[in-house]
Order: C-alpha cells, then structure tokens, then sequence
C-alpha cells in the first residue's frame, strides 16, 4: 500500500479537495483526511489499472508497477486495502467532519468510485478497445473513468465549509466536470507527445492497447483546442466565487490573492503539464 501510494506523482486530487475547501473557508484541519482519502482512492485505481488483465503496465510513476514489485494478488489486495482505507478515514471517530459532511462525502465518493464512476468507466475503456466509439461514447467514459473522482475531489472539498451556498456548489461542480474531461483529453494528447520518461509510464500505450482517444478521434490539434475551451470555462465557473463577486466590468481576478487562486492555478497546470 506505501509502495504505491507514497511513490511521488502529483497529488492533484488531493490539492483539489484543498482547493476547493479553502476558497469556502473549510478549516484545514477537517480536509486532510479527505485529501488523504482521495489519494488512497487514486492509489487504488491506478494499481488495479496497472494489473495484467488491465492494461498489463509495467511502470508506474517512474518505477516498477505493484504486481511487478510483487505480485498480482499483493497487488489486488493492496488496491482492495487502499479503497477500504478511504472510506475509514472520513467517516471513523477521529475525523473532524461533522456526522452529515461526513455522509455526504462517503456518498460521493462511492458514486464517483463505482459502477456510475471510475469502476463503470474502466469497464467501459475495456470494452471499448479496438472499437471505435462516437465523441459522445468518448466522452461518456472520461467522465466516468477520470472525470468522476476529480469532480468528487472539488465537491468533498467543498462539503467540507460550513457556509458554502447553493450557488457556489453548483458553480464548482460545473468547474470540476470541465477540469475533468479536460485532464483525460490531455492525459491523451501526452500519450503521444511526452516521452516515457516524462510520463513515468510507458508512452503510446493507449495506442497499443486499441484505446479510442481524443487525437485519434478528432485530431491532435482539435483535441488541444477543446481542453483549451474546457479550461476556459472551468475558469468562468469559479470567477463568481469568493472574493471575485467584488469585481465588476473587466475586471479580472487576482489569482494570487484570490480565495479561489489554488483553482485557477490547478486548472492551469492540467493544460500545461507535460506528464
């Protein structure tokens, strides 16, 4: 479980919850077991995906994948304890969440984890291999696949405040369903432009297994085009946040003082990132 879980990467689920729960003014202390949550999740997914009735990958985060260290049953079980974890953690007697937070967010991550989530995109990506799928059977699966928890990360974090509107819900789960796609529309594009020692997993796998993908679909450069468009209007999402509903006219937000600054620059470094 620490081999997979602690083995560098991003974090970005993580920061999301943070993200998302600062800018409403959630206490830091009631969103690190969420945070941690999400990436025990993540963990989980990624050395399941890594399996060999999976995608059969042999490196992960720049170093052997859980089955390769091990093997494949230490690595389902792993995965299994990674995903039991998450749910102890924000829901167990030492979390700072109040009894209905904590509810809530149980409740979405085990959507965003299941068969209308992660789970059921996954099957969806297998079932789909060699075959090719329409833009909006594409879509279906990122959403599903990637999209899901990255929503989930932005809303847990958002649970999280105890002030936080209707409005300001709603404005963030619309950022977090853009950020999504957009992330998986990327992670296609690095496939085939990163090299695997960017990427710390094996370039142009998508492409070996028969995966439908953005560029494969409708064309690198259009591909670039749409993540820019969805990073855009993540962005309008969270410009009536916070301290923004003080801007008028042109004005726009200053994202290093801005409450919903750590947004911004999160969405920026998903279609600027080269791994």
């Amino acid at each position: 479980m620490r081999y997979s879980t602690l083995a560098g990467g991003k974090r970005f689920r993580a920061l999301l919850v943070y993200a998302a729960g600062t800018a409403l003014d959630a206490p830091l202390d009631r969103l690190d077991k969420v945070a941690a949550a999400l990436e025990c999740l993540h963990a989980y997914s990624l050395i399941h995906d890594d399996l060999p009735a999976m995608d059969d990958d042999d490196l992960r985060r720049g170093q052997a994948t859980n089955h390769i260290k091990y093997d494949d049953a230490t690595a389902i079980l792993a995965g299994d304890a990674l995903q039991a974890l998450a749910f102890e953690l924000v829901s167990n007697d030492d979390s700072t969440l109040t009894n209905k937070q904590s509810r809530t967010i149980v409740t979405l991550l085990a959507k965003a984890s299941g068969p209308n989530g992660m789970v059921g995109g996954q099957m969806l990506d297998i079932q789909a291999t060699e075959q090719k799928l329409t833009r909006e059977q594409l879509e279906n699966v990122h959403r599903r696949k990637t999209g899901a928890l990255i929503n989930a990360a932005v809303m847990c974090g958002a649970f999280c405040s105890d002030s936080a509107t209707d409005e300001q819900l709603r404005s963030l789960n619309t950022y977090a369903d853009h950020l999504g796609l957009a992330f998986q529309i990327i992670d296609d594009i690095l496939d085939i432009e990163s090299s695997t020692e960017e990427l710390g997993k094996p370039n142009g796998a998508d492409v070996a297994l028969g995966k439908s993908t953005y560029p494969s679909l409708i064309g690198l450069q259009e591909s670039k085009k749409l993540a820019a468009d969805l990073y855009h209007k993540a962005i309008d999402c969270i410009d009536t946040i916070g301290d923004n509903n003080t801007l008028s006219g042109d004005q726009k937000p200053d994202k290093e003082t801005n409450k919903c600054g750590l947004l911004h620059t999160l969405a920026e470094l998903v279609i600027k990132r080269t791994h």
